[in-house]
Order: C-alpha cells, then sequence, then structure tokens
C-alpha cells in the first residue's frame, strides 16, 4: 500500500485537467442544487412551529386588547416584582454551579468567579436566542478555552448542563404528575391514567441515571460521547441542583401569577418544565410564543388579559434583565475607578469579552432590531404624545416612527455582517443605533427604548476592535436560517401591530390619515414599508448570482503562482504547482487558498499561501463561497497555532495526527542518538549509493530515466498516482523543482524532487522513488543526504510530513474521533503502517506538531471525513483498493 494513502489524486496532462475540471464544476454544481433544500428544512419546519404557535395564541386571546394586557402588567405589585428578581437571582447563581459540577466531572479547575462568569454569560444569552451562532455552547467555548479547556471539554461540560436541566426537568415534572394527578392531568389534558405512568416513566428514568451514576461500572456511549459514571460527589449534587433550580425559575412565573390562578405550585411546577423543553425543542428563539402558548392552554380558567401580563413580566424578569446585565457585564464601563484600575478593569474585561464580541454585538444588534419594529407596531403612551406635541410638528412625528421601523429592519439585517466581523457593517451599525435612538424619542418620547439603543451602542463601541473585516456587507448572503429568522420576525410584528389595533376599522382611508393619535395608520404605512423592503432585500439575496469559485485563467500563469509561493515559509505551498487544485486569490493577487470539491465538502488545504496580511478575509471568504454553493467550508492540515482564525468562523477542530519536523541546525549523523541512521547511511555507501543534487533546470535531461523509476515503482507497489496533498509524476510539474538523486554504480536509482519555502525556513520532500536496483538503505541514505544538504544550505527545518493518527487522545472521556484513531492507529496494520510510519519518522528526532481538519462537525462530520478521504486518494475505487 502506498505509503501516502492519506494525502494523494490522479493526475492528467494540462489539457485534460482543464477539461476535467469544468466537466467536475458542473456535475458538482448540479448535486448541490439538488441537495441545496435540505438546508431550508429545519429552518422552515421552525417557522411552520411559529406559525401555529401564533395561531394558537391568537386563537387563545380572543377579543383582547393590548392595552388591557399593559394595564395588568403595570398593576403586577412593586413587592411581587422584587421577590421575582430575587428568584431570578437565585436561579442565575445556582446555573453556575451546573458548570462548577461539570468541570468538576471532566477534571478541570477553573476558578469560581470565572465560572459564574461564563455560565452567567452563556445562560444569559442562550434562554434568549436558540441560533446556533448564540448558544451556550459557543460563549463556554470562546470562555473557557483561554482557561485551558480544549473542544472535547467544552464540549462535555456543554453536554453534561444539557443533561443536569433535562433531569431537573424530568423530575419536576414526574413528581407534578404522580402528587397532583387532578390538577395536572387537567392542566395538560391527559388521561389521569397516562399521567401518572408518565410522571412514574420519567422519575424511573432520572432514578436508572442516579443508580448508575453512584454505582455504574461501564461507560455508557452516546452518539459517539464516553459517558462515564459521575460517582457521589458528582450525581448527587448534580441531582438536587437540577430539582431546585428548575423550582426556584418556576416559582419566578408562579409569584407573579394573579391570586385567581388557584393552582398548586407542584402541579404549576410540572407545566412550568413541560412549557420550557416545548420551548427548547421548538427551536424557536428563546422558544418565544411556543412556552406562552403553553402556560395559556394549561391555565384555562384564568383571565387572558391577566395571564399575559404576568407572562410578559416574566419574561422581562427572567430573561431580559439577565441579558441586560450580561450586555453591561460586557461593556465593563467602570468610569467611576480610579484611574490606576481602569487599565486593569480593562484588560481582565477584555481577557473574558474578546473571543466573542462579534456574537454579543450581533446578538444585542438582531434583538434592538426586533424592538424597534414592535414598537413601530405598537401604539405609544398617550401622556408621552400629548408632551410631545407642545414642542415638536407632526411630520416629524411621523417621520420619526416610519424611521424608526425601517432602521429596526436595517439593524436585523446588519447583525448577520457583525457576526461576521465586517468593518463596514459596525460603521453602518453604529450610524443606525444613534439614528433609532433619535427616532424613538422623537415618535413618542420612548426613553426606555432609546436606552436600550444606547446600551447596544455601548457594547458595539467597546468591541469595535473586533470588526477588522474589509468584506463589503453586499457579500455578506443569507443562509436559509436566516432568511427565515428574518421572515419571522417581520410576520411576528405584523401580528402584533393587527393585534394591538384590532379595534380600530380597516378602511382604505387610514393610509392616508395622519394624526397625533394615529397609531393605527402610522403602524399600517410602517408594515408596508419593512414589508416591501425586506422582501426586496431576501429575494435579492436569494437570487445574487454566486461569484466564480475561483479565479479563472491560473493554470497558465505559473510565474505569478510560483510568486506567492516564494513568500511562503511552508513548503507544502509547492503542491499548488501540481495543477490539480482551484485557486482562491487575495484581491491583491499576493495570498490565495488552494482547494478542491468532494461532494458537499469545499477542502481547502493548508493554511492560507502568501501575505499573512490577507489570510483572514481569504479564509472568510472561502467560507462565505462554500457557504454559497451549500457546501461545507473545509481545512484540511492547518498548523495548531492558526486555530483561532479558523474558529472564528464557526468551525470545530479534528485532530489528523502530528507532522514531523527535523531541526537543521543541530543535525548530525555523530552521536549515539543517530547510530540506526549513521549505520544504514555507510551500508548504503558500501553498497555503492552516491548522492546528486540536480538543480531544476538539469530536470529535464533525467526526466526519462526518473519516468522508469517512478513507473517501476507504482507496479512494484501496486498503487496508483495519488494527489490533492502530493504531487504526482509529470514532467511539467517536476520542473519546478530541484530533484535528490541517488545514484548506483553511476546510474539513477532513486530520487526525490524538493520543496523548499521563503527565507530558507523549511524544506521537504514530495515524490521519493526507488527502482529494484536501488541499495536496501537507498531511503535512509537518500533522507540523510538531504538532510545534510539543507543544512549546509541554510535552512532551518526539514518537514518529514505528517504521521497520521499519531499523537491523540487514549482517555476515556476523549472523544470517539480519538478514542477511535487511536485504536486503528495501534492495530490498523493491515490497511495502513501507522504506528510504522511514526516509528520510521521517530528514529530523525523530529519534533512533533499536531494538524488538524476544520469543519462544521456535528452530524455532517462522517461525510466530511469521507469527501476528503474520496478527494485525496483520487476516488473511490482508489479509496478501496491498493
Amino acid at each position: 500500500m502506498n505509503l501516502r494513502i492519506f494525502v494523494g489524486a490522479p493526475r492528467a496532462s494540462q489539457s485534460e485537467l482543464e477539461i476535467e475540471t469544468v466537466s467536475e464544476i458542473v456535475a458538482a454544481t448540479d448535486e448541490r442544487e439538488g441537495r441545496q433544500w435540505f438546508g431550508w428544512l429545519a429552518p422552515v419546519l421552525s417557522l411552520a412551529v411559529f406559525a401555529l404557535v401564533i395561531y394558537v395564541i391568537h386563537r387563545e386571546l380572543g377579543q383582547l386588547h393590548l392595552r388591557d394586557v399593559l394595564a395588568r402588567l403595570t398593576a403586577v405589585p412593586t413587592l411581587t416584582l422584587l421577590l421575582a428578581a430575587a428568584f431570578t437571582a437565585l436561579s442565575y447563581w445556582l446555573l453556575g454551579f451546573y458548570d462548577w459540577l461539570a468541570l468538576r466531572y471532566v477534571g478541570r479547575t477553573v476558578s469560581y468567579t470565572r465560572t459564574l462568569f461564563t455560565a452567567f454569560i452563556a445562560y444569559a444569552f442562550g434562554h434568549n436566542l436558540s441560533f446556533a451562532a448564540f448558544t451556550g455552547a459557543a460563549i463556554r467555548y470562546r470562555l473557557y478555552s483561554s482557561a485551558g479547556l480544549s473542544a472535547a471539554d467544552v464540549a462535555t461540560v456543554s453536554a453534561f448542563c444539557s443533561l443536569t436541566t433535562g433531569i431537573g426537568f424530568a423530575v419536576v415534572a414526574g413528581v407534578s404528575l404522580l402528587v397532583e394527578p387532578a390538577q395536572a392531568t387537567t392542566a395538560l389534558h391527559l388521561h389521569r391514567g397516562w399521567a401518572m405512568f408518565l410522571g412514574l416513566a420519567l422519575l424511573v428514568l432520572v432514578a436508572s441515571y442516579v443508580i448508575w451514576g453512584l454505582n455504574g461500572l461501564r461507560v455508557i456511549e452516546i452518539r459517539g460521547w464516553a459517558l462515564r459514571p459521575p460517582g457521589a460527589r458528582v450525581v448527587i449534587p448534580q441531582f438536587a441542583l437540577a430539582v431546585v433550580d428548575i423550582g426556584v425559575a418556576a416559582a419566578v412565573l408562579w409569584i407573579l401569577l394573579p391570586s385567581d390562578a388557584n393552582i398548586a405550585f407542584v402541579t404549576f411546577a410540572g407545566v412550568y418544565a413541560v412549557a420550557c423543553f416545548a420551548g427548547i425543542a421548538s427551536h424557536v428563539p428563546g422558544g418565544l410564543g411556543v412556552f406562552e402558548s403553553v402556560i395559556i392552554v394549561a391555565l384555562p380558567h384564568v383571565a387572558r388579559d391577566v395571564l399575559l401580563g404576568s407572562l410578559l413580566a416574566y419574561r422581562a424578569i427572567y430573561y431580559l434583565a439577565p441579558l441586560l446585565i450580561a450586555a453591561c457585564l460586557f461593556a465593563s464601563r467602570e468610569l467611576t475607578e480610579q484611574r490606576a484600575k481602569i487599565s486593569l478593569v480593562v484588560h481582565t474585561t477584555a481577557s473574558f469579552i474578546a473571543p466573542i464580541v462579534p456574537q454579543v454585538s450581533g446578538t444585542l444588534v438582531f434583538l434592538a432590531g426586533f424592538v424597534l419594529l414592535i414598537s413601530g407596531a405598537t401604539p405609544g403612551i398617550d401622556a408621552r404624545l400629548a408632551d410631545l406635541k407642545r414642542f415638536m410638528p407632526l411630520p416629524v412625528l411621523e417621520l420619526s416612527h416610519l424611521a424608526g421601523s425601517v432602521i429596526g429592519l436595517g439593524l436585523l439585517i446588519l447583525a448577520r455582517a457583525l457576526f461576521r466581523r465586517v468593518h463596514a457593517a459596525f460603521q453602518i451599525t453604529r450610524g443606525l443605533l444613534l439614528a433609532g435612538i433619535i427616532a424613538s424619542l422623537l415618535k413618542g418620547l420612548d426613553v426606555e427604548e432609546a436606552l436600550f439603543l444606547v446600551l447596544v451602542l455601548s457594547v458595539l463601541w467597546v468591541g469595535r476592535r473586533g470588526f477588522y473585516r474589509p468584506s463589503s456587507i453586499l457579500q455578506v448572503r443569507f443562509s436559509a436560517a436566516w432568511v427565515v429568522s428574518l421572515t419571522g420576525v417581520i410576520a411576528f410584528a405584523t401580528w402584533v401591530g393587527y393585534l394591538a389595533h384590532r379595534d380600530v376599522a380597516y378602511s382604505n382611508d387610514l393610509w392616508w390619515t395622519f394624526a397625533l393619535h394615529g397609531d393605527a395608520p402610522r403602524m399600517l404605512r410602517a408594515v408596508l414599508v419593512v414589508s416591501v423592503l425586506g422582501a426586496t432585500f431576501i429575494v435579492a439575496n436569494l437570487f445574487k448570482p454566486p461569484p466564480p469559485a475561483s479565479q479563472q485563467g491560473w493554470g497558465a500563469d505559473w510565474e505569478r503562482v510560483a510568486a506567492v509561493i516564494a513568500t511562503s515559509h511552508h513548503s507544502l505551498a509547492n503542491v499548488a504547482l501540481a495543477g490539480d487544485k482551484r485557486l482562491l486569490f487575495s484581491d491583491a493577487g499576493d495570498a490565495f487558498i488552494m482547494y478542491q470539491i468532494s461532494g458537499r465538502s469545499w477542502v481547502a488545504l493548508g493554511d492560507p499561501v502568501g501575505s499573512a496580511d490577507a489570510h483572514e478575509e481569504l479564509v472568510w471568504r472561502f467560507r462565505e463561497l462554500a457557504d454559497r454553493q451549500g457546501g461545507w467550508a473545509v481545512f484540511y492540515e492547518v498548523s495548531g497555532d492558526r486555530l483561532p482564525l479558523y474558529l472564528d468562523l464557526g468551525l470545530a477542530p479534528l485532530k489528523l495526527g502530528e507532522e514531523a519536523r527535523v531541526r537543521l541546525t543541530d543535525f548530525s549523523l555523530e552521536g549515539s542518538e543517530r547510530a540506526s541512521l549513521r549505520r544504514a547511511h555507510r551500508r548504503a555507501q558500501r553498497d555503492g549509493a552516491e548522492f546528486q543534487m540536480v538543480s531544476k533546470d538539469g530536470v529535464d535531461e533525467l526526466m526519462p530515466t526518473l519516468k522508469e523509476i517512478s513507473d517501476a515503482w507504482l507496479v512494484d507497489k501496486a498503487t496508483a498516482e495519488k494527489g490533492f496533498s502530493v504531487g504526482a509524476f509529470s514532467p511539467a510539474y517536476l520542473r519546478h523543482f530541484p530533484v535528490g538523486v541517488v545514484r548506483s554504480e553511476g546510474n539513477p536509482v532513486a530520487f526525490a524532487n524538493i520543496w523548499v519555502s521563503a527565507d530558507k525556513e523549511e524544506l521537504s520532500v514530495d515524490l521519493m522513488r526507488f527502482s529494484a536496483d536501488a541499495p536496501r538503505s537507498a531511503m535512509d541514505y537518500l533522507f540523510g543526504e538531504l538532510m545534510l544538504w539543507g543544512k549546509a544550505q541554510g535552512y532551518r527545518w526539514f518537514n518529514l510530513g505528517m504521521a497520521p493518527l499519531s499523537g491523540l487522545e487514549r482517555h476515556p472521556l476523549a472523544p470517539a474521533w480519538h478514542r477511535i484513531g487511536s485504536f486503528v492507529f495501534r492495530h490498523g496494520e493491515h490497511f495502513y503502517n501507522f504506528e510504522g510510519v511514526k516509528n520510521y519518522k521517530e528514529k530523525f528526532h523530529p519534533i512533533w506538531e499536531p494538524k488538524y481538519l476544520m469543519s462544521p462537525g456535528g452530524l455532517a462530520l462522517p461525510r466530511i471525513l469521507t469527501d476528503v478521504s474520496v478527494l485525496i486518494a483520487g476516488g473511490v475505487k482508489q479509496l478501496i483498493g491498493k
């Protein structure tokens, strides 16, 4: 089997390659277009659930008027609000112990202050929004990774916290169904027998987990993760914490219910647990509407306006208030501190918030746009409008109201670009927020709304250094989830406007009515303008023609490609000259990404090549290019020191193995540690081996002989040419490189073409082939001579290439990929000599550096690994054959 099975694709002549590439583009495009609908399935289903919820709420509310709801909301006693706020603080404090226990479970130590800070931020944002970019797992990864936790650790922490929440839901709901079956069956519309059976089943399930956690000896596999028994020191506090926290969270809403609700706390806690679970399962941001629907349906005897007022108070206290506090923590503008302490505060805060500035700012800007749209759909406060009339003409009020809604739409759109760190989006968002503050005051003295926008603007300003990408906003194409989210927000605002003004009879004259208290006409005009602008943007975005997959015509422009390669400090950049990959150049033409498409995977090889200043923009462009085509952006064989570059794209790391690099400055064949290498070198010399370095100008003269050696080697190894991450024998390709040749009795018997890098940073071997006449130790001899030659020429490193699956963790808590890869590394000799490759390279005493595959991960990972393997092997047939 070929030594490079994990890094190799068939080669064709240059003319054949161009025709082949065009056909591959057409085929890949057809495949992607046929499957793009799948990416819309989950977002559309979420929107359908949201629409169903709106219908249920609309039916249940009947003739309810918004003014009645707001009146009930303002009638909630102050003492009740303070008590609810106290329970909310207690709940979020308890949530911090979720993370503390999880870290204890994975054996990691993080200060409780940092743990509480991270947990609070993660839950504050996770409770309010459900998009993948906003989840608590993403927040945890970015904050805990700076504390030394790996991706596997953070994933385990997130899973542990989710499990703890599930335990709490199951216990509270189960106890409610068993202890108060009469009220529970009425509230949840279940038969008494089924209710008790369901409650018992939930408690048995939790009890089984607790018993296993206390006494279990087996590790349980759940979807690729190893679940080790936590032990009594973890599982007992986990159980108690989950039950108490869900009970405290339920108490927040329970004490806000009106006195005539007449529902026992145990019963209500079960209803609350079911409502929370329904909200999470719906994937609707914050469970908005879904949670409320369950509560409204479960409490049919409570007056709708009173109940809805309680639910709004609960949303404000348990959801929005913590979110605003979290935003304030990120802003951390402690201007009252002494000047000597300000730098320390800023430095400490920056270490926490810098990694997630785009996520925080994007979330708050999205929420600000939502608030402005809802504000534009609801009536103003009469007393404030009367005060406003004294010093502001009506046309200004009308224009401000319409402008506020349009600004809200603009903020929703810009939130996407903020997540992508686009500098222009930051500049425009800052201007829109300032305009929104002014519009909020001019359209109805909405001071609370203006203060919220000031807060969002402050957070955006604090994180301004996080927005450095020079991309155009128009280049940021919306994904299916964002299109559906934008559509859902506009539809929701329209429904709120209809609900708030249902008592106003519709007539065509409303469109042309301008009056101080003309809230309904203003709502109609705002909804129309926002709907038209939103639909126009979405349609233009969906039908925007995708940019070309790569800059065309580079195949004949070898000088341009070689000029960029000459600036790279990594020898792998030379594989671009093989001509079998597409190149995505930077705007300045001083850097490129080399990639190829396999299935739905857009696989980039290595880190970007060329000017480091262009790398950030290039990887984002590549990610967006793959997104537009419905593909997965994948970066294969990237270095560990560049991981933050890809983590910002939302990609997950997967360790492929380790790369061996020999330090040439102190390399020698002398000494005891190189004794075996020295003996092999001398043995080859005794067998008549001689080394010659042939410059690239002299390669043509040897080409016929080199081809004979290569063909014989392929036949002897019963293999075909590989590709993608290695070159293949081609005269046009080999002419670009010097070649190291081993001669025996004056005749070439082995050769290797040499890749070199800028500033003599490193050199490495690409093709290394030998004939049957070569001495037994020809490989050791050739490597030794090349390293000695490189040292004499002033090169600092010799790259021996990667040892696949080397260095993977064997710990029971390690990710499934590490444990499977480690097992294959030790026992997979039938397929590939993994351990033999590692041991061979080890005798050169290299420094081992990890190499990673960056991809979306998740359920797509098996397909991505298959796509990459097929691409490297040159096809399915080559993958499964020798």
